[in-house]
C-alpha cells in the first residue's frame, strides 16, 4: 500500500534569511553541524509565535488541518532547539510548499501558473515558453452577475458550443460534440476572446 501523498502547504512570503550560523564557539576549527528547517516548519512558527495565531487559524492559512499544523509546528520546535542547544546551523529551506503568489495566465496555451520564487519576474510560460503573459488580477468581470451565469457553463473554445458544467466533472475532460475540443469553463480568461 502506497503512503497518502503530502498536501502542498501554502507559505505567505519566504523568509527574510536563508539560515543562521552559531558565534563565538569553543571549537571554531571545524564548520558547525547543520540543521534544515523546511519552509512550511518556518511558516508555522511565524504564525504562532510571531504573528501569535491559534493553531486552527494559522492552519487554515497554510491550507492544512489543524492536527497537521500541529505537528509541523512542534517539528520546527525541535529542530530550532537543537540549533540552539548544540550550537548548530539552522537552514531554511525545501518542504512540499507553494507560494502564494500572483497567478499568471498564457494568452497562446492558456496555462495557469504562480511564481514558486517570488523574488523573480516571471517571464514566459513553463508550459510552452510564449512570453504572452498576463497577471490574471487584471482581467475583472464586468459585473459579478455575469460572473455567475456563465459560471456554471462549460464552452468550446474554438466552435462556442455550450452545456451546463457537471457536478465535479472538470471542464476539460468534457468533449465539444461538433469539433471535438476540450471545453473550458465560461467566463475564465481562456474565453475572453471568444
Amino acid at each position: 500500500m502506497s503512503p497518502r501523498p503530502i498536501k502542498l502547504r501554502k507559505i505567505s512570503n519566504p523568509p527574510l534569511v536563508s539560515g543562521f550560523k552559531p558565534y563565538g564557539a569553543k571549537d571554531t576549527d571545524k564548520d558547525p553541524e547543520v540543521v534544515f528547517l523546511q519552509y512550511e516548519e518556518y511558516e508555522a512558527i511565524r504564525l504562532c509565535d510571531y504573528e501569535k495565531l491559534n493553531h486552527l487559524h494559522a492552519s487554515e492559512i497554510m491550507n492544512v488541518s489543524r492536527p497537521t499544523l500541529t505537528r509541523i509546528y512542534a517539528k520546527a520546535r525541535e529542530k530550532m532547539a537543537e540549533a540552539i542547544v548544540l550550537g548548530k546551523q539552522l537552514i531554511i529551506e525545501g518542504g512540499k510548499i507553494y507560494f502564494d503568489s500572483e497567478w499568471f495566465s498564457c494568452k497562446t496555451c492558456g496555462c495557469f501558473f504562480n511564481n514558486p520564487e517570488k523574488q523573480d519576474d516571471n517571464k514566459e510560460c513553463p508550459l510552452c515558453n510564449s512570453k504572452d503573459i498576463i497577471i490574471c488580477e487584471e482581467f475583472i468581470y464586468e459585473d459579478e452577475e455575469s460572473f455567475s451565469r456563465c459560471h456554471d457553463i462549460c464552452v468550446c473554445p474554438v466552435c462556442g458550443f455550450e452545456k451546463p458544467h457537471g457536478f465535479r466533472i472538470p471542464c476539460r475532460n468534457e468533449i465539444c460534440p461538433e469539433c471535438h475540443q476540450h471545453l473550458i469553463r465560461k467566463g475564465s480568461l481562456h474565453t475572453k476572446n471568444i
